[in-house]
């Protein structure tokens, strides 16, 4: 496995390691490249280092923290059209509160976290203009300290969530205790086969320590930082 570059390299190289180590994970998972989605988690990099990123390929972003992410894509948008490149995909990767809903909806175009019926409401009450494309966040582990939703209340989620115009279900989300990549595939099929049993065809789930493992356990939407970016500028 190849460690994330130094903070002082090139975002392209980092992009260029990354998409090796996707393309590997699925050669060793007998999957196709094209069914893993890379989502640049770009929380603290500057829009201008995403020019970078985006002239590097990567169509799709993440962000955790609505003010600071739609503030990013607002200056993000001359930057690329001065340079020729296209808008990436933004979507909402962090804990979404019920009060920002609608400042989510106007700058993100997919949410990650979904974890309540209430904030189904809350987005039902935004009025989209069409479905919004949302994954549901599961706390498998029982740990306080993250956010989703448990396995016994899934079931009523996803329904609501399937009859509402207001939403598209994609699939699920979670993030594994901490630890080695090893200990998180336990986790990753976990998820997987619970998305199965309800239909879902996707799941977001695996970050720089562990997205190799959760792309041989089916992994669709991969949200990876430090191993294209280095680490976090503080």
């Amino acid at each position: 496995m190849t460690a994330p570059g130094p903070a002082t390299d090139s975002i392209a190289a980092g992009v260029q390691r990354v998409r090796a180590r996707i393309h590997d994970a699925c050669a060793r998972a007998g999957r196709d490249v094209g069914s893993v989605t890379l989502i640049a988690a770009t929380k603290t990099h500057s829009a201008a280092a995403l020019v970078e990123l985006i002239a590097a390929g990567v169509a799709d972003i993440g962000e955790n923290y609505v003010q600071e992410g739609a503030a990013k894509i607002e200056a993000l948008a001359p930057l690329l059209g001065a340079a020729g490149l296209p808008m990436p995909r933004p979507h909402f990767i962090g804990q979404l509160q019920r009060n920002k809903v609608r400042a989510a909806l106007a700058a993100f175009d997919v949410l990650h976290a979904v974890d309540s019926v209430r904030l189904v409401e809350a987005i039902e009450r935004a009025e989209p203009t069409t479905a919004v494309p949302c994954f549901i966040q599961v706390n498998l582990s029982g740990e306080t300290s993250k956010g989703g939703i448990c396995r016994e209340e899934l079931p009523s989620l996803v329904a609501k969530m399937q009859a509402s115009a207001a939403t598209e279900l994609l699939g699920l989300m979670m993030v594994p205790p901490a630890g080695p990549s090893e200990a998180s595939r336990a986790w990753f099929r976990r998820l997987q086969m619970l998305a199965s049993e309800h239909g879902l065809s996707h799941c977001s789930m695996g970050m720089t320590g562990d997205f190799e493992v959760a792309i041989e356990e089916g992994a669709t939407h991969v949200r990876v930082g430090r191993a294209i970016f280095g680490e976090r500028q503080h």
